[in-house]
């Protein structure tokens, strides 16, 4: 019999309402597989195996709240009344995190548009600025300092976005940025498939993205890998920097 993906066999089963959804739970290790806790959404079961959830409601609106939670309880960073901006806030999964944790107001910054979950928009702690190129936001876009500063951002090297995040960022704030190999070795340095495997080219891009915030008057503080929901997939490293 022929297997498939975890979270594949949650939405179809109707356990998950969509793949995105199912994701989370799998990665929130919500999703048992004949007693056994499935920790990867791309691990693969028959399709009449003995699927349980030991928790139906979905932590976040996105996989990406769930990466962040992991970075910030490894930082051991506290958002409980602190002022956010996240950058390339997508579905809002890191809005989610934040505001879960406590955050008095998060700004939702993105370059496309209706990507923000409904529930996000619709909380007042949220000021949504869509059609918005972070490479040149400035102070007078938000008006106020950032205690922490999130970034998610693909296809575009980090390099052209922190710069514009320093003048938002309050003395003794912090810049929580996901650091993405293959789009910071170069084109030619990208594998098949889009993938960076080489260790070495993945440590030169952490160790330059580091030195490059240091340059902007940053402290770089520490690495932490992010959790992958697929084992074939880049590796991303979450960066922390304190001003």
């Amino acid at each position: 019999m022929a297997k498939d993906r975890i979270d594949s066999l949650l939405a179809r089963k109707g356990l998950a309402e969509s793949r995105e959804k199912a994701k989370v739970l799998v990665m929130a290790g919500s999703v048992f597989v004949e007693g056994q806790r499935v920790d990867r959404p791309d691990r693969r079961f028959d399709e009449e195996a003995h699927i349980e959830l030991k928790a139906t409601g979905l932590p976040y609106v996105g996989y990406g709240g769930v990466k962040l939670k992991k970075a910030v309880e490894a930082f051991g960073i506290d958002a409980k009344g602190k002022t956010a901006i996240d950058i390339g806030s997508s579905t809002g999964g890191f809005v989610d995190f934040l505001l879960q944790s406590g955050a008095r107001r998060v700004y939702a910054i993105d370059a496309g548009t209706h990507q923000l979950h409904y529930s996000l928009r619709q909380d007042e702690r949220v000021v949504v600025q869509e059609n918005t190129n972070a490479r040149y936001l400035t102070f007078e876009d938000i008006g106020e300092h950032a205690d922490i500063i999130t970034v998610d951002v693909s296809f575009i090297s980090l390099k052209k976005i922190v710069p514009a995040l320093v003048p938002l960022l309050k003395e003794g704030g912090r810049i929580i940025a996901l650091i993405k190999p293959q789009f910071e070795v170069g084109r030619y340095e990208v594998g098949k498939g889009g993938i960076v495997k080489d260790a070495g080219k993945i440590e030169k891009a952490i160790e330059e993205i580091g030195a490059f915030g240091e340059e902007l008057g940053l402290h770089k503080v520490a690495v932490v890998e992010a959790p992958r929901d697929k084992e074939r997939k880049n590796r991303e490293y979450f960066i922390l920097w304190d001003r």
